[in-house]
């Protein structure tokens, strides 16, 4: 048999194996709006309705369940779920996950002060005794990690850290640019909040499953399909619409020494 049918046919075989058991591949995700989240029972989302779509035209049905990121991480470690949307590729886990070589999307993380009490810097090293609000289950980049000169505090969610920094209970938080954008908006405090320029780090966000069996070649054809997608003009409606440029990566014009430092999504420990 020539290897590319038995290629198809393990991918046939994957996807029906799905179907005839009666089940739904199992994918997990926090809610990180605008690219996956909730809103009146419905799930949107740039990266959520674009794997949808890339699912629905490979004939695979999807479980999707939104958790908070380490229990996220805690079910793909314990096999609870197949896959995770919007997790950054992590060496220590390649052993774990399968990544398709065409990402979701691309993100920046920078950080966000309040109007009342501004802390402008371009460097980590302009930080000297501050307090950064960040988010459990993310590991930073090592620099912004190993800092001493700061101290970092998390928060249960994204909202409750916008909260503390309105509140003076921290100087800065940490957080993806189209995420604090997006909430500044959601929260009603545009007039009170200010992003700071400086990329702090950026990475690009995958949908990964774990390795079992017939995974790699679901992987591949993932990956094909949606670089296909991405490429027609419902991808960048569906991007416009969720304020993304489709033909650029994140720019560098603001970005310090640390840039090409990662800052990864998927902490496995307690941050």
């Amino acid at each position: 048999m020539p290897l590319i049918t038995q290629l198809i046919a393990v991918l046939v075989f994957t996807c029906l194996s799905f179907a005839a058991r009666g089940e739904k591949l199992r994918i997990v995700t926090e809610p990180w709006a605008p690219y996956v989240y909730e809103e009146n029972g419905k799930s949107l989302g740039l990266d959520y309705e674009t794997t949808a779509i890339v699912f629905k035209r490979l004939g695979i049905e999807v479980e999707w369940q939104f958790l908070p990121w380490k229990r996220c991480l805690s079910m793909l470690e314990t096999g609870q779920a197949d896959g995770a949307l919007d997790i950054f590729h992590s060496d220590e886990r390649d052993a774990m996950l399968l990544y398709p070589g065409e990402p979701l999307s691309e993100v920046q993380f920078v950080m966000f002060y309040a109007n009342e009490r501004p802390h402008p810097f371009h460097s980590l090293d302009e930080l000297r005794g501050l307090t950064i609000g960040t988010s459990p289950g993310y590991l930073y980049s090592q620099d912004f990690r190993d800092s001493t000169l700061f101290t970092r505090e998390p928060a249960p969610s994204h909202e409750a850290n916008f909260g503390k920094l309105l509140r003076g209970r921290i100087d800065l938080l940490i957080t993806d640019r189209r995420v604090g954008q997006h909430l500044l908006d959601q929260l009603n405090i545009r007039d009170k909040i200010t992003e700071n320029p400086t990329i702090i780090s950026q990475q690009s966000q995958f949908l990964a499953v774990r390795r079992n069996a017939g995974m790699d070649l679901l992987v591949q054809r993932f990956g094909a399909e949606l670089k296909r997608f991405k490429r027609e003009p419902a991808y960048a409606e569906l991007s416009a619409r969720y304020g993304a440029d489709p033909t650029t990566t994140a720019p560098a014009e603001h970005a310090t020494a640390t840039t090409a430092k990662t800052v990864e999504q998927q902490e496995s420990g307690a941050q």
